[in-house]
């Protein structure tokens, strides 16, 4: 794995550094947001350790630049732990967020985590089962316990993006505008309910689906 490291103070970056390297993975290292941008230009990266607060271009900011023409997972880091922070966050395009001060070896188990994410995503499966619960995505059914599970349009998309999003946490917000659209004029109280329609159909499956207090769901197996 390659990592590219992103904090403009240089304890942080040659801590991070000699546990990556430690595991067997390569590392880069950027100083501020500008420069990370630059260096995601130039290469490839498995996962992007972003910090928030920098000078020249901060974390979010630079966040942005990078998902206008890469998908590589980033992970924020930040001594700001607020809800809103974390929120903004995952709704500019990151993966995970650490709070600072962080254990080196919980950053190395985040990493590892989203690039499973990555490869699971990749592999572009059909058909998913999780225990009893089977989901064809081609032919758009669901079935719970081998009897067909009578879903709405709508919450088969949002089953079908909660399962392709496997372990990642989905705000309210990141969820209206992906199932429903960025023109869509509904509130967080639509993604409740249809979270709520959508478990009652899934029985005791409904498990999978993960509420994140304040902040949204995540489907978690």
């Amino acid at each position: 794995m390659k990592v590219l490291i992103v904090d403009d103070e240089e304890m942080i970056r040659m801590v991070l550094k000699e546990y990556v390297e430690f595991e067997g993975g390569e590392t880069d290292e950027a100083q501020d947001g500008m420069e990370a941008v630059l260096k995601c230009r130039e290469n490839e990266y498995d996962v992007i350790l972003m910090d928030v607060m920098m000078p020249k271009l901060d974390g979010f900011s630079a966040v942005k630049e990078i998902r206008k023409f890469s998908t590589t997972p980033v992970i924020m880091l930040s001594a700001r732990g607020e809800e809103y922070d974390k929120l903004f966050g995952f709704e500019i395009g990151s993966d995970d967020y650490v709070t600072k001060p962080f254990s080196p070896k919980e950053v190395m188990a985040r990493i590892h985590a989203v690039i499973r994410r990555g490869a699971h995503k990749e592999e572009q499966e059909d058909t998913y089962e999780f225990e009893g619960l089977k989901i064809d995505m081609k032919g758009r059914n669901v079935y719970v316990d081998g009897a067909k599970a009578e879903l709405t349009p709508k919450e088969y998309e949002l089953l079908f993006y909660f399962v392709q999003n496997a372990g990642v946490a989905l705000t309210r917000e990141r969820l209206l505008n992906k199932v429903w659209g960025y023109d869509f004029y509904g509130d967080d109280r639509t993604v409740d309910t249809h979270v709520k329609m959508l478990r009652g159909n899934l029985k005791q499956y409904r498990k999978y689906i993960v509420t994140l207090r304040g902040l949204g769901y995540k489907f978690e197996v």
